[in-house]
């Protein structure tokens, strides 16, 4: 009797243990993950390529930067449609991307958005900074990344999600997993779809120049996120 009383009391106290070891790393997990903020915005937002970083890092992995991340590019136009007949949709729920024109469809694209833990914010947006290439830094631990050049980003803002949060739609070089959720909020964009539309949203670029930030004779393009 007392011999199974003990192999009972044994088995009580190897459940609890595991119970609360659970709790503790995947409360620390929790933690971990809810100190992630979104991009750092760098202090470089001269959207100039620097041909010295080739190498980035993403969780944990390194990554090599592809050619066409260094690729010089002519300044175009994509359309003569005005401003207020461009808007961009996100669908989260799709995972897709639709540029929409004159009430047509300019472009689609599946893209990926953050991951449960780090949501993408859904509602009105409109593009405040446009910067050629960057660095996007962030995260801690294993959750860290370091990726220079970033082509062809847009930064998104409104009244509730202000610029210092980082958040905006870009080129993608360090997956291709676009049509599901992978990223720390942002929307990725593969490269060729994220030049297109860097050139066809607003602030509309001047000649040379590889950055533009949003203003009252050149105001941005609006952006859509939802479900």
């Amino acid at each position: 009797m007392h011999k199974d009383s003990g192999k009972n009391l044994l088995i009580v106290l190897s459940a609890v243990f595991v119970i609360l070891f659970v709790y503790i790393f995947a409360d620390r997990d929790r933690e971990e993950i809810r100190s992630v903020e979104q991009n750092i915005i760098s202090p470089d937002l001269s959207g100039n390529i620097d041909l010295n970083k080739k190498v980035g890092s993403w969780h944990g992995s390194r990554i090599d930067l592809p050619p066409n991340v260094f690729n010089v590019d002519d300044n175009k136009v994509l359309s003569v449609v005005p401003r207020e007949e461009r808007w961009v949709e996100v669908d989260l729920s799709e995972q897709k991307l639709t540029a929409w024109e004159n009430g047509e469809v300019f472009l689609e694209s599946l893209v990926s958005t953050g991951l449960p833990w780090w949501p993408t914010p859904q509602g009105e947006f409109t593009v405040w900074l446009k910067v050629r290439a960057t660095l996007m830094e962030g995260g801690e631990g294993r959750y860290y990344y370091n990726l220079p050049n970033v082509p062809y980003v847009m930064f998104i803002e409104n009244a509730e999600i202000p610029r210092s949060r980082g958040y905006g739609l870009h080129g993608t070089y360090w997956h291709n997993d676009f049509g599901t959720v992978h990223s720390h909020g942002c929307v990725n964009l593969p490269t060729e779809v994220a030049k297109e539309l860097y050139y066809w949203t607003y602030p509309m670029l001047s000649n040379d120049h590889r950055t533009v930030y949003s203003s009252n004779d050149n105001p941005g393009t609006k952006i859509v996120i939802h479900e």
